[in-house]
Formats: structure tokens, sequence, C-alpha cells
């Protein structure tokens, strides 16, 4: 099966957030099983070019139509991490995408609608014919229905569409002038059965638009697949979603183990792998091997060397990731003998300000370090040196680094929603011991987290043998894309077989 994936970022080249590594990982193991497997995505002038392979220029005059004239644009290819990439790079006057960041600008809406014309320009007039093409977020929406109002009628009309909701609370809402200018007609798709958002009759909607347009929906989790279907998670396109319920299902996000796994990760200093332990004999290995990994990271952070458990976070920091949670957890780890890691930034200025002032605050702590620019190491070596890793979410679709985090033997503290319902069983659930391997507190709350967090803290401090088997059963689950990669060829082969 041929199948082309079109996203705004791929891991480890252009990332901003887990979106990255979910097209890098599902690519990946599509590949790994025998599919021919492309992606699309524009030509960053940020991007890692170091870690592109063979990158070559195949055109400097592809022709996209954009707001009455036609464009040429160049198109490279390249090989990142064993996978062919072709990437879009615009020769309009407003430098679309020379901008020296990835999301952020004013014009984010238009820069990722002339993407969208312009991939499916390139997929038409390069004879690529794709048996899928699988879209993300609503940066690629409009693709679904620019192909099927477009260019069905130019020929374009074997591949079906897969459309995949990462975060439905971002939805592409813009003018209808916007979608005139990649060729849309804005009269007609102005409808309440087409683009028109719910909740203004004078805006389009590009992520309601691929909802009702491709041939198949995913988003990122079961939970949140439930979730947004509520008035309270559906932003307004509960009523949307339901209609097509049909056509719609979550699928979990899986974890690249070629990239986040402590036996060959190429950031550690050292590798480790779970171990059973044998029969009236205790394998301290991982233990040894982490905290081996923990001194280094205290040295190099320059926090002090002592029993304390580390909690760890890495996240954007962004209203839905419970900031203010994030910051009593790092109180809580003060005052409770724990040290605490925290590596994230916000596009918010008053949030990254705020964490700067924090950062300002404890910058002589000896238990507390924070980093507020990511730093793709770093978090590698957060995850080995973590003893508990938090993910307080007000809402998460999935979520990964908590996967991640077991991968590595920290134990997650989670808020149950969404993914992060799916991935963690509380270890005071009542479920079998093989089924617990974290904590989970209900209300995203202060008073919440504190609840797991002196749960997790009175474990590590006085039962460590349990905390060890917790360790080591966390390890040893399977959160990688093979099951998930299974769903989405059983979603494609399905669509393929209808006419």
């Amino acid at each position: 099966m041929h199948i082309i994936h079109i996203a705004a970022e791929l891991a480890p080249i252009a990332k901003v957030g887990g979106l990255a590594d979910v097209v890098l990982g599902l690519c990946r193991e599509l590949s790994w099983k025998g599919h021919d497997v492309d992606i699309i995505i524009p030509y960053y002038d940020c991007i890692d070019i170091n870690q592109i392979r063979d990158l070559s220029l195949l055109t400097t005059n592809l022709q996209s139509y954009y707001a009455g004239e036609w464009i040429s644009n160049s198109i490279w290819m390249g090989w990142v991490e064993n996978l062919k990439v072709y990437f879009i790079e615009p020769h309009h006057k407003r430098h679309f995408f020379n901008r020296g960041c990835f999301y952020g600008c004013d014009d984010d809406i238009e820069r990722y609608l002339y993407f969208s014309r312009a991939a499916l320009e390139f997929i038409q007039h390069t004879g690529l014919a794709p048996d899928i093409i699988h879209l993300h977020d609503w940066q690629t929406a409009a693709i679904a229905p620019l192909y099927h109002n477009v260019y069905h009628k130019n020929g374009l009309n074997k591949p079906k569409i897969a459309f995949t909701i990462h975060n439905i609370e971002y939805q592409g809402k813009c003018s209808p002038k916007n979608i005139d200018y990649i060729g849309l007609d804005s009269k007609a798709e102005l409808d309440s059965k087409k683009l028109l958002d719910p909740n203004n009759s004078k805006v389009v909607n590009l992520l309601k638009g691929a909802i009702v347009y491709s041939d198949f929906i995913t988003t990122v989790s079961p939970t949140y697949a439930k979730e947004i279907l509520t008035k309270e998670g559906g932003r307004g396109l509960e009523k949307t979603l339901k209609e097509y319920q049909a056509k719609y299902c979550g699928v979990l996000n899986g974890i690249d183990y070629s990239y986040w796994n402590p036996e060959i990760d190429r950031f550690l200093p050292c590798h480790y792998a779970p171990r059973e332990t044998p029969k009236n004999k205790k394998d301290h290995n991982i233990l040894n091997q982490k905290a081996f990994i923990k001194h280094l990271v205290r040295e190099r952070l320059m926090l002090d060397e002592v029993h304390r458990p580390i909690v760890g976070c890495i996240t954007r920091l962004v209203p839905q990731k419970g900031i203010e949670q994030i910051e009593f957890a790092i109180q809580y780890a003060i005052s409770h003998h724990g040290q605490f890691l925290l590596l994230g930034s916000s596009p918010i200025p008053e949030i990254q300000d705020h964490f700067h002032q924090l950062q300002q605050k404890y910058s002589d702590n000896p238990h507390v370090h924070m980093t507020l620019h990511h730093q793709e190491e770093l978090a590698h070596l957060i995850y080995a040196a973590s003893d508990i890793f938090i993910v307080p979410s007000l809402f998460e679709p999935c979520g990964l680094t908590q996967m991640i985090a077991l991968k590595y033997g920290a134990i997650p503290i989670v808020r149950r929603t969404g993914g992060l319902a799916d991935t963690i069983v509380d270890v005071d659930s009542g479920r079998p011991f093989e089924e617990i391997n974290g904590y989970v507190f209900e209300e995203p709350t202060n008073a919440g987290i504190k609840s797991a967090l002196d749960r997790a803290f009175d474990t590590w401090y006085h039962n460590p043998d349990f905390w060890r088997h917790l360790v080591i059963q966390g390890m040893n689950i399977d959160f990688s894309w093979n099951k998930p990669s299974n769903v989405y060829l059983d979603i494609y082969n399905k669509l393929c077989e209808k006419n």
C-alpha cells in the first residue's frame, strides 16, 4: 500500500510537540511492515538539515495557485530516519516558511492553506497516486475539501483521505476569503453542513471541513474520542463529530522505541533494560544504572547528591498542561525531600515570563533545576534520571510523555483524562498488580496532585521493593506503534475496498 502523510511537523527535524513524534513513529512502523510511505512537510528555514540524509532539489518550478495567481515552488527530497520526505519551499514574496520558527506567525492560517494546496499540486503533477493520504490537525485540514471539490475534477481521485485530530482545541478558524485564496468557493462552503463554524456564521472552520470531507477520522486515544463528543470537550464540534460518528474512532498513539528506549538511547551515558527479579536473588541492575545517570544529571545541573526522589516534568507550558499544578509540584518536592527537573517553554509571553521568574527564584536551590527551552539530549537524560514523572494536564488527547517515562523506569503521576486515563492504572485502583503502573488523581487542582504525590513519595521512601517491581513492570509494558499501526492499516484497507 502507498501511503502519504502530510503534516506540519516531523521529528526530529521539525518538532514542536507530540505531533512530530506521532508522524515519525507511525510512518516508520508502517514502513517496517512493508508499505510504501512518503511524508510531505514545509521546508522551514529553521529545519534541522543535519538530520536529513541525501537532501536534493527535485524542481524549482512546481506551480501552485494562491490568491489569483500561480506561484512557483521548490521541491526537495531527503531521507529522515530512513523515511522518504518531500519538502515544499514556496517562492511567494511573503516567504511563508522563512520565518525562523514553525508556528506563531500572525498569518499561520495563510501559510498552511498555501502549503495544503501546494501539497496536492505536488501529488497530482508527480503522479504519485497513493492509496491513502493521511492528514494531521488543522494545518492540513483544508486538503480534504480541496481534494474533493477541486482535484477530483482534475483527475486526482484514487486516494482515500484519513484525518487525525491531535488536539481539537486548535481548529483553524479563518475568514471565508482565506479559502478563496486556495481555490475553494467560500460561498458554497460557508454552509452548516460544510465548513461553516458552528458558533459564528461568518467564520470558516478548517477542522470541521476535514471532519466533513475526510473518508475516515481518528483521534489519538479512545477516551479522548469520547470526551470530544461532549459539549465540554468538543469545543463546538461535538455535533459534527456525532453526525459523522460512523467514520470516527480513537486510536491510542504509540511510542517509537527505536528512539525512546533506554536500552539503545544515543543520548544516555549508559544503557539499561528491565530484568525480572530471580527467586531468592535481588537484581539491582536497573536501579544501579538509573542511580548512575541520576548522579551524572545532578552533577551536570548542580543539584545536591542526596537520597531523594527526582520528579521530572517535560512539557509545553500552556494552560492545558496544568501549569498551576506543575508549580505546586515544584514546591512540594522541595518541602517533602525531593528534587525537581523541569524542561519546557511557553509560546505565551506571560507564562514564559512567570517561569523565568521562578527559575530565578530557585536558581540557588540545590534541589530544583529549570530549563526553559528545548534540549533534546536533556529530555532523554531527565526521563532516565527521574523516579517520578508528572503529567497534570487539564485535558490530554493522548500524551506521550507518560508512556516514555514508563519505558525509562520513571513512575507517572497523571490526571485521569484522555489518553492519560487509557495508559496509566493507579496503584490503588484494586486492579491486579500486573495492570498497575502509576498514580492517578481526579481533579485538576493542587489538592488533587498532592494526593498522588503523597502516595508516590511514601512508597518511594518506605517500600522500595514494591517501587522496584513497579519500575520493572512499567518498563515491560508495550506501548510501541505495533498495535496502533495495525489499527490504522485496518482502517486504510477498509477505505481502499470502497469504490
